[in-house]
């Protein structure tokens, strides 16, 4: 083991530590008079100032009691829990090849019961069909050099997808109209995964609602992100993925969602949208 925690660990640590002394000294008490509140040394309070030893949940709780600020306790919990590990480097996760990360989510997928997507890229995993995944895995594959799995890559994340068909679960989706657009694969990869895209809205357990480009935004496009009930965020970037579990983080997500679903077209406005997109195709 090595002698100090990896740099991302610490720098999570030092700034979790930097919430914990603010909230102190906005409570304008001492180190001292909050180890007494708190019934532990001076010490301690010291030591997690410093980020030289980790608060368990438990100590946190107490260090905001003392500080009148039970409030911030839950964030401060999550954050504490997250981590390094909520931020992970795609080349580490991609490093063994595509396929053993599409068979990741299998426990995350059957715990949740509403998921709720947005996306202003790609389609979503949950609606790709296979040529749309192949197309689109083999793009990734060779941009970030992986070895070459994305056929059993595919046959995962269609695994994966079958939850889309069990019971117990809600589905919203919000696409940008981009999506519809861009082309990953053959016009007719293309139409045929856009023809899915018509055939999921039929689904009593889903919801599409597309963004028109012509809509006035009251939000701008975003990122791709993944809401998991109200506990858990996905959030991806070029270099990495990011889970946000912190109550504070899923809320602004869950905010942001609801906005853009505001401005989706849904019902014969969206179908139109597909149904355009397909013509496009030639």
């Amino acid at each position: 083991m090595p002698p100090h925690p990896p740099s991302r660990v610490q720098k999570a640590r030092e700034k979790l530590a930097g919430r914990l002394r603010e909230i102190r000294k906005d409570a304008g008490i001492s180190g001292r008079e909050l180890a007494v509140r708190c019934g532990w040394s001076e010490s301690k309070s010291s030591r997690i100032e410093n980020a030289k030893t980790p608060p368990s949940d438990a100590d946190i709780r107490a260090w905001c009691r003392a500080c009148l600020a039970d409030d911030q306790a839950p964030d401060l919990i999550a954050a504490n829990r997250q981590s390094a590990e909520a931020h992970v480097e795609w080349k580490r996760l991609q490093r063994t090849g595509l396929r053993r990360l599409q068979e990741t989510t299998g426990d995350l997928y059957e715990q949740t019961k509403t998921f709720r997507v947005y996306v202003s890229d790609v389609v979503p995993g949950f609606l790709q069909t296979a040529g749309y995944a192949h197309a689109l895995l083999s793009s990734i594959a060779d941009f970030r050099g992986t070895p070459d799995d994305v056929s059993d890559a595919v046959a995962a994340r269609m695994r994966s997808n079958e939850v889309l068909s069990k019971g117990g679960r809600r589905f919203s989706f919000v696409l940008e109209e981009s999506v519809l657009r861009y082309r990953l694969c053959s016009a007719e990869t293309m139409a045929a995964q856009l023809g899915y895209l018509l055939g999921v809205m039929d689904l009593q357990s889903a919801a599409v609602g597309i963004v028109p480009f012509s809509e006035q935004r009251a939000v701008w496009p975003m990122p791709t992100f993944t809401i998991f009930d109200d506990r858990r965020v996905h959030a991806d970037t070029l270099d990495a993925a990011s889970t946000l579990t912190q109550p504070s983080q899923v809320e602004l997500y869950a905010r942001a969602f609801e906005r853009l679903s505001q401005q989706a077209a849904r019902g014969a406005a969206a179908r139109a949208l597909i149904a355009d997109a397909v013509a496009s195709l030639g």
